[in-house]
Order: C-alpha cells, then structure tokens, then sequence
C-alpha cells in the first residue's frame, strides 16, 4: 500500500470520528436562502478550505520530517510513531480516554476564537472550513505522523492532501443529508476504527524495522546528500 493510499484511509475511516465532532460545526455555518446547486457549492467549499489547511499542516510537518530524514533517523521515528498509534488503538479497544492538557487547550483558542468570529460574521465557507481544519483533531495527529515519515516536504503536503481528499466522501455527505448518519450508524462504523490505527500502526512499526519484505516493510534507504 502506498503513503497516498495509507492517507486516503485514514482520512476516510477518520471522517467517521469527525462527523460526530464536526458534523455540528458544519451545520453551524449559514447557508442560507441559496439555491439547492449553491448550497452543494458552498458545502462543497466549506469541505476544501479543511483540506487546504491540511496541506499547509503538511507543509510544515515536512520541513521537520525533512532534518529528520537528513539525520538519518527515520526508521526509528517509523517505529515510535507505529507504537503511539497502537498504543492510540488499543485505548479506544479498552475504553480508555486520555484527557487533554491544559496547555493544548490554551494553544488552540485562538483558533477557537477565530472561528466562532468567522461563524458569527458569516466569513466566507472557504475561510470557515481552512479554520475548522486547524482545530485539534486526533486523526488529523494521526495523519501528521504519517506525512512526517514520507522524507520530503512535497511529499509531506501530498500526504495530507490525500487525507484530506479522504475525508471530503463522508464529511460532504453529511453536510448535505446529516439526517442519514444517525448516532446508531456512527457507534456501528467507529467500530472499525481503532482495528484499522491497529494495522496501521503494525505497518508503521514494520516499515522502521526495515525487515526487506515487499510494500510491508522496505529495506532502510540512505540518508540524501547534503549539499555544500
């Protein structure tokens, strides 16, 4: 399976967590008075801003991962990002949530702040959704893991691109009909969620020990030159 496959998904099974957590945001945004095409224009817009800011996130998350590659240290940071995210799986398999930092929280208000003003002033759906995208989200973590492994910035950006293209299917859907992603629906596909981080976590795991075994686990490439 390939980076851009592996962001696909996880944006895509990930979509199934967000529409519980966004899905009220989503609603929150004014649409109204528009036609019924505006109105899939306008949600359509809303789910493209999210991935724009994904992308910048990977922007960012590259130029780190790109030292790391140059440090030569990228299969040990593939095999503590695979156990974080078993680790991940295995707390939502057993129930067990871990609570948030004060910290975490003071560092996202402004963005909180942000998008209850762009809420309230009815901003443009482009610019509320590139807002909604910087919230914190788990899975939006758990995609950043997998775009710092990738060794480039461009590839980086790629990844998170593809998870955000993996998660516009479900996220638009419930824009348009939420009424068709009952509570009851959701408990059923959250399900298979933390068995999906817990293969990819094991996949993580294996491509940093560099076992030589085809798409699951590559032999460990060199670190690029630096240039003088």
């Amino acid at each position: 399976m390939s980076d851009w496959q592996v962001a696909f998904f996880i944006g895509l099974f990930g979509s199934v967590h967000c529409i519980g957590m966004c899905g009220p945001l989503m609603l929150a945004v004014s649409f109204g008075g528009r036609s019924a095409w505006l109105l899939a224009f306008d949600k359509l817009l809303y789910q493209f801003g999210r991935t724009i800011s994904y992308v910048v996130l990977g922007l960012i998350i590259g130029l780190i991962g790109k030292q790391i590659w140059l440090a030569n240290i990228q299969n040990g940071l593939s095999i503590v990002s695979g156990v974080l995210i078993i680790l991940a799986a295995l707390s939502r398999l057993i129930k067990h949530s871990f609570k948030s930092t004060g910290i975490a929280v003071k560092l996202m208000q402004p963005f909180n702040n942000m998008l209850v003003w762009a809420l309230k002033k009815r901003a443009g759906h482009l610019l509320t959704g590139m807002l909604n995208g910087l919230l914190p989200c788990g899975f939006v973590y758990l995609a950043l893991v997998g775009a710092v492994n990738t060794g480039t910035v461009l590839n980086s950006a790629s990844f998170m691109l593809w998870f955000g293209m993996g998660t516009l299917p479900l996220m638009f859907a419930a824009a348009l009909g939420s009424g068709f992603f009952t509570v009851s629906l959701r408990r059923k596909l959250n399900i298979v969620v933390p068995y999906f981080m817990l293969c990819l976590g094991v996949w993580f795991v294996l491509r940093g020990l560099s076992l030589n075994v085809p798409y699951l686990s590559p032999p460990a490439m060199d670190a690029p030159a630096i240039c003088k």
